[in-house]
């Protein structure tokens, strides 16, 4: 097993290995099922094979995934099992009552509170610079490159704290229905002025537009730099997370609905000056299985790599 650093808020060591934390608690509700491990690869591969095997190449040295307690063994048996041999693993909960006291869950409440508690639930279990990730988004070798260069080699005082990796708007949707995004302002040195969550993108013709829940829409050119969730920390991070997540909570512990998204907690550090975020700009294209429309385009994105010759046609021999 990897080695850990205790947590002494101060930035680790240059070189140290990173983490990958994968965020694999929600259900796919849009998507209709465990889509997390849906095949897209010619082996049986899921996106999630793709993304681990990227960030092997690139240097992370410890996989740790958020699970909800129900999906745990199909998980672990499909997914876990593969990796168990091959690196460091670990396994943490995204449960509905993990929030702190005195907070209590709301009657009528089903569901979590968003990726900003998933990320919480890992501060226990993570003491290594680390990117967090989506289990269902690709997003390309060069991503997992830019993002472990910078957490190896981004210590300095002068350095950013954290990093994301930014996409652009237009090569992240999808033709079947909305999508939650981070949209970003970007300022001098690429480092991050803004992000805000829009959670009801969707093309309108030959225009792109966002809907929020009170009906006002928000025109988009589609050139916009987004979020989709791939971000670099240190574990300085975790008690940032918790002190927004508490401020959260005291606002809306009564709602049964409203999640703390990790894209609106990052904005408001970077607002109150409390983190310096650095944009690190990709070439790759993103795509994912939102909808269960979308697989065959996954599937067949997924095929021209491997005829590119980028991935072997089975992963994991």
């Amino acid at each position: 097993m990897s080695s850990t650093t205790p947590d002494t808020g101060t930035r680790p060591d240059a070189g140290t290995p990173p983490a990958l934390l994968i965020l694999a608690a929600g259900m796919g509700s849009r998507y209709g099922g465990l889509k997390q491990i849906e095949p897209v690869g010619p082996s049986g591969e899921a996106i999630i094979d793709y993304s681990i095997y990227d960030a092997l190449r690139a240097g992370f040295g410890r996989l740790v995934f958020i699970l909800r307690k129900e999906i745990e063994k199909p998980f672990r048996d499909t997914v876990g099992a593969r990796f168990e041999k091959r690196i460091p693993v670990a396994y943490v909960f995204q449960e509905l009552d993990k929030i702190p006291a005195p907070f209590t869950v709301p009657a009528g409440r089903t569901k979590p509170w968003g990726t900003t508690q998933a990320i919480l639930m890992a501060a226990d279990a993570i003491h290594e610079p680390f990117a967090a990730i989506n289990a269902d988004d690709f997003y390309g070798a060069q991503s997992y490159r830019l993002l472990a260069r910078h957490l190896q080699d981004g210590a300095g005082e002068d350095a950013p704290d954290y990093a994301m990796v930014g996409f652009i708007l237009r090569k992240t949707l999808s033709e079947f229905g909305s999508v939650a995004r981070g949209v970003c302002r970007i300022g001098a040195g690429d480092t991050l002025e803004s992000v805000v969550e829009m959670t009801s993108i969707a093309r309108d013709g030959a225009a792109i537009k966002n809907t929020d829940a009170e009906g006002r829409v928000t025109p988009l050119t589609g050139d916009e730099p987004v979020s989709m969730n791939m971000w670099g920390f240190t574990p300085r991070i975790f008690p940032q997370l918790r002190e927004r997540f508490e401020t959260f909570l005291r606002a809306n512990s009564g709602d049964l609905k409203r999640e703390c998204y990790i894209p609106n907690t990052v904005n408001d550090l970077v607002a109150a000056g409390e983190a310096r975020v650095k944009v690190l700009r990709t070439p790759d294209a993103w795509f994912g299985v939102t909808y269960r429309e979308d697989h065959p385009r996954v599937v067949e994105s997924i095929r021209r790599l491997i005829a590119a010759g980028a991935y072997p046609e089975r992963l994991w021999p």
